[in-house]
Order: structure tokens, then C-alpha cells, then sequence
């Protein structure tokens, strides 16, 4: 079972597939490493890809402390992987709460990172929505140690965003269903706890992002509400980002339509590694909205 220590001791399980440049992918909070399973199967044909459990996820060590618990931590976690396997620089695709620390490694880490790739990222940013979020994750946590993982996960599947899932792939929201339910209840609700809470609002992080110039997609599903203000957002303020909005889809979008999901991300890495990727041309964001404005 390959490990790799973190910086501040805690083992992270992870699995490698393929050879080449390498791709990271970060997963997100109701996920694991097996929610990439249709990325590996893809781009493992032609990058060195490796999937890695958070932690509190196991096989990774579940610490009981709350204090290694962060959005710091989590974003560290990130650079340890890359790092301890010598991939720098290398691509990184993470989802909902895996692109939160992947824009955070942008941010802190942009020497690790050859591009970011952030999908389904935003829960509880938008303004007036923190207030409501963290309420929403107060009653989560008590609701998740009070019922374990094995049933509480059944209601948290079946979240607005998820019903998408359902409807399109019964059989592939089944799998992600039951995997669910045999997380931790403690790693899972001292995560959401240390990590989701206590993160800070990404529009509270406007000035880093106007600087960030690692090559960034940023995913959204049209039926993910909590995401769509968000994504836009990171679009006009990150200069080196693009935004796909990914129809009838909801917050697995990797997992919904992979096909589609995984043809973009290529396209993406592809230009990037090409040095084809290019900022966005700074008169587009003049105002004007029928001709150019005059000097």
C-alpha cells in the first residue's frame, strides 16, 4: 500500500497509474481517490497519474486532533504529494472541496503547480451564503456524529446537486453512494469541521487571485447553484483562467458525463503543455460593449 508522510506526519494512501507528465488528482469531500477511477482509466494512456486519500479518509490516517484539520493543512497535503514523489511541476485536478485546495496551492504552491484545474468549487463562497452555509454544516456535523457515516451519508447523497447524478447514471450514483457510506464518520466530520467551515470565502481572496498566473480551468455544472456565482467570479478575476459551464450536470460532473469531462481537462493540458495557453487579453475587460473604446 504506497504511503506518503505529510509534512506534519500523517500518512496519505495514493495509487499511480500510467507514465509521463504527471497529473494529481485532489477529490472532494463526499469522494476518494476511487472518484477519479474514469480520469485514471483515461489519462493514465499517456500521463503518470496518482489519486491520493485525504486525510481522515481511509486507508489514509484519520487524526483525532481538530488542529490538523485546515484549509492550510489540506492545501499542504497537496504540495507533500508532489513533492515526496518528485512531480513538480505537475497538473492538478481537484473537485468541490479538492479545487478549493488546488486554487489554494495556486495561490501559496505556484511553483508545484504546471496548471489547476478547479470543478464544482464555491459551496458557501458566494456572498450572503457564508452565514447559511456554515449553519447548514453545524447541523451536518451533529447529524453525522450522531447517525455515523453508514446512514447519514444516504440523506447527504441525496443533496439538490446530487438528484442530477441519480436521474443520469443510476448505476455509477449507486457505486458513489455506496462508497460514501463507508467513510469515517470521524475523519469525515472533523473534515468538514477544520476544512469546509473554517475555509475562507474565495471572493475574500480577489487580490491573490488577480496575481495568479498558473493556467487555470475552472469547471461548473449548470445544475450546481452554490457554484455557478463562484465560477464566474474566478473567471474574470484569475488572468490566466477559462470557464466551461457543463450542461444537465450537477456536482460530480467527472463522474456524470467522464467522456465530456475528461475530453476538456485534455484539451486543456494539452494547450497548456503546448505553451498555447495565454492570459486574457487585458482591452477585453474594457467595458465596452459593442466596439472597441476609444482612446
Amino acid at each position: 500500500m504506497p504511503t506518503i508522510r505529510t509534512s506534519d506526519g500523517v500518512d496519505l494512501h495514493y495509487v499511480e497509474a500510467g507514465s509521463g507528465m504527471p497529473l494529481v488528482f485532489v477529490h472532494e469531500f463526499a469522494g476518494d481517490m476511487r472518484s477519479w477511477e474514469p480520469q485514471l482509466r483515461f489519462f493514465a494512456r499517456r500521463y503518470r497519474c496518482i489519486a491520493f486519500n485525504a486525510r481522515g479518509y481511509p486507508p489514509s490516517a484519520v487524526p483525532t486532533d481538530p488542529k490538523a484539520y485546515s484549509q492550510d493543512r489540506a492545501t499542504d497535503d497537496i504540495a507533500d504529494v508532489i513533492r515526496g514523489l518528485n512531480l513538480a511541476p505537475a497538473h492538478v485536478v481537484g473537485l468541490s472541496m479538492g479545487a478549493f485546495a488546488t486554487l489554494h496551492l495556486g495561490l501559496r504552491h505556484a511553483g508545484l503547480a504546471r496548471s489547476l484545474v478547479a470543478a464544482g468549487v464555491g459551496y458557501g463562497a458566494a456572498a450572503g451564503k457564508r452565514d447559511q452555509f456554515r449553519a447548514e454544516t453545524d447541523a451536518a456535523i451533529a447529524r453525522m456524529r450522531a447517525q455515523g457515516m453508514a446512514e447519514f451519508g444516504k440523506s447527504y447523497a441525496h443533496g439538490p446537486t446530487r438528484l442530477v447524478f441519480e436521474e443520469t447514471d443510476p448505476r455509477g450514483y449507486a457505486e458513489f453512494h455506496d462508497q460514501l457510506l463507508g467513510h469515517s464518520t470521524e475523519g469525515s466530520a472533523l473534515t468538514m469541521q477544520g476544512v469546509q467551515r473554517q475555509r475562507p470565502s474565495l471572493f475574500d481572496l480577489a487580490d491573490g487571485f488577480a496575481k495568479m498566473m498558473v493556467p487555470t480551468l475552472v469547471i461548473a455544472g449548470d445544475e450546481d447553484d452554490p457554484t455557478l456565482e463562484p465560477a464566474l467570479y474566478l473567471k474574470r478575476t484569475i488572468p490566466s483562467s477559462a470557464l466551461l459551464v457543463m450542461p444537465k450536470s450537477g456536482h460530480t460532473m467527472n463522474l456524470e458525463w467522464p467522456d465530456a469531462f475528461n475530453r476538456a481537462v485534455l484539451d486543456f493540458i494539452t494547450q497548456v503543455d503546448a505553451g498555447a495557453w495565454r492570459n486574457r487579453i487585458p482591452a477585453s475587460l474594457s467595458g465596452s460593449i459593442i466596439a472597441a473604446a476609444e482612446k
